[in-house]
């Protein structure tokens, strides 16, 4: 720990209680504003908060965390974003600065030799393990004439994701900063410019392999067809040495990491609707909420994603054809549904594990997204990941009754939805609460064929739509992972944690890559691009 670190710690802010947030804004004044209490968000507080800085956190829902949040019904408690991280172990730098942001508070459970299971058609299975050896090794096993297209896939995940990360922090350094980082990435480049499908069908011919070494796309949320190598390289190279999960369960993340907040000073307010971010003379001096209300502060990191914060802004700052106008082209990604599942009885001796398990119908990674509609006959899901947190969480007490969690995700369209978008939520018509009926039916129909004596022990359901994500968490089109994971996505100028207006930074998975652990990038991103000196001394330890 810095000095510079260490200056600031320990100042008196809110009074403490068993949360380190409230529906009340303690007295200012204000270093800085974070808005929106996602991974992003919370990553770029602590990380201020830790420099010495003030910060308020500003949640518009009841219960901060964005996707790192849990909510509870009828003894059951399910996560609804983490499902799986990797890369948080003392052998990486986002492990070693979680841990100092938390204090060695936030803990995480292995979740085992084998972190995920992935089932094709005609009874293919294939399991990734939690080393790249044995991963190479069951490729190998079952593809064992590919044995150099393997070798080579490895090669260039190494090195797409090596030049990844000077790419990331080129985009997070002021200018006189970025030109010798930007030479360390200038090949990222080239990983961004071919698609995950392009290399992968120059490494092999075998289509099964290939489905396979792509089986993940669904933690970026794009067909390979249209993702760049760069991102599946990515994600990849994120689970080499397997999974893990927050011991105690997923709202650990944000109680320990908004606990360093409160602790330095800063405070997170819940059901704090922010509506405009207040410019003036041309720099951001604080947000105004939905009920007029205005805070201050000396600068303002929002973490809600760029198109949703340009809306926020003043309509001088909004020019046709200016820089807010730069990022709209980019479409939304895939919206999901999700079926909470609560069990009763032996759940592992009836196939439930702390690996997740993926059931694809088909090799055609292309057909990932559920093509349904309301007023058309219910077709069967392409892919059910499956997950269950109450097998990875140590803390969980099944008690007498064996209750258990499980969860099923699959991508659907959001306009399969948004027909009802402006109704008010748990009040969308019987039309609405019909074709959540099917989709659960069809769900839990197609779970059954893969693990029947589980299906048996459901004791409670409820379907996650898109429009639930919408109310809840405001992203575009109820897109968990933002704009859709192209290469113009991620070469958009834009797209990035500085912007034009002084004052005003950027954190979250849009300025950088999808999932959980992209998201705390994005907040480590936008520390950097508020505090660059500061912050890179803060990190410099831990590389």
């Amino acid at each position: 720990m810095t000095n510079a670190t260490q200056s600031g710690a320990k100042k008196s802010g809110a009074a403490r209680s068993d949360k380190p947030w409230s529906r009340h804004t303690p007295e200012g004044p204000w270093d800085d504003i974070v808005v929106g209490s996602g991974m992003g968000g919370m990553t770029n507080a602590a990380m201020l908060a830790h420099l010495g800085r003030r910060v308020l956190v500003l949640e518009q829902h009841y219960v901060p965390g964005g996707f790192t949040h849990a909510f509870p019904r009828k003894g059951y408690t399910w996560d609804v974003g983490v499902h799986v991280v990797g890369d948080v172990t003392s052998h990486t730098l986002t492990g070693r600065l979680l841990e100092l942001l938390t204090d060695g508070r936030l803990k995480w459970n292995h979740l085992g030799e084998v972190y995920e299971q992935f089932h094709f058609p005609d009874g293919f299975r294939i399991d990734f393990p939690d080393n790249p050896r044995q991963f190479r090794d069951n490729l190998t096993d079952a593809f064992p004439d590919q044995e150099e297209a393997i070798d080579n896939y490895f090669s260039l995940v190494r090195e797409a994701a090596h030049t990844m990360r000077y790419h990331y922090m080129s985009r997070a350094m002021p200018g006189w900063l970025s030109p010798p980082v930007r030479i360390l990435g200038r090949k990222a480049k080239d990983f961004l410019g071919r698609t995950a499908t392009e290399v992968l069908e120059e490494l092999t011919p075998d289509p099964k392999l290939r489905a396979v070494l792509c089986a993940q796309w669904g933690y970026y949320g794009t067909p390979p067809s249209r993702a760049p190598f760069a991102i599946q390289a990515l994600i990849a190279r994120h689970y080499l040495h397997g999974g893990y999960y927050p011991v105690g369960g997923a709202q650990q993340i944000a109680r320990q990491l908004l606990q360093t907040v409160a602790d330095n000073g800063g405070w997170t307010r819940i059901l704090a609707d922010v509506q405009e971010i207040v410019i003036e003379k041309g720099r951001a001096v604080g947000v105004r909420l939905a009920d007029g209300e205005e805070i201050r502060a000396r600068r303002v990191t929002s973490a809600i994603g760029v198109n949703a914060t340009a809306a926020m802004l003043p309509e001088d700052c909004r020019k046709p054809g200016g820089w807010s106008d730069q990022t709209k082209p980019l479409r939304p990604g895939p919206a999901h549904v999700c079926l909470y599942m609560g069990f009763k009885g032996d759940a592992p001796g009836a196939g439930a594990s702390p690996a997740n398990k993926w059931f694809y119908d088909s090799w055609d990674s292309e057909a990932g997204v559920w093509q349904i509609r309301g007023d058309q006959d219910m077709s069967r899901a392409p892919v059910l990941y499956c997950s269950f947190p109450s097998m990875k969480d140590p803390e969980h007490d099944p008690g007498p009754e064996m209750k258990h969690t499980g969860e099923i995700v699959t991508f659907v369209p959001w306009e399969s939805f948004s027909e009802w978008q402006d109704k008010p939520w748990k009040k969308r018509g019987g039309d609405y609460d019909a074709f959540k009926q099917r989709i659960q039916d069809q769900l839990l129909s197609q779970f059954r064929e893969h693990l029947p004596e589980l299906t048996d022990q459901v004791d409670y359901a409820e379907l996650g739509t898109p429009l639930s994500t919408d109310y809840f968490c405001r992203p575009q089109q109820g897109s968990i992972y933002g704009p859709e994971g192209t290469r113009e996505r991620f070469v958009n100028k834009w797209m990035r944690p500085r912007s034009p207006i002084r004052g005003l930074f950027f954190s979250g998975n849009e300025v950088a890559v999808m999932g959980v652990m992209g998201a705390m990038l994005g907040g480590m991103m936008g520390a950097i691009a508020a505090e660059p000196r500061a912050t890179l001394s803060m990190l410099r330890p831990l590389l």
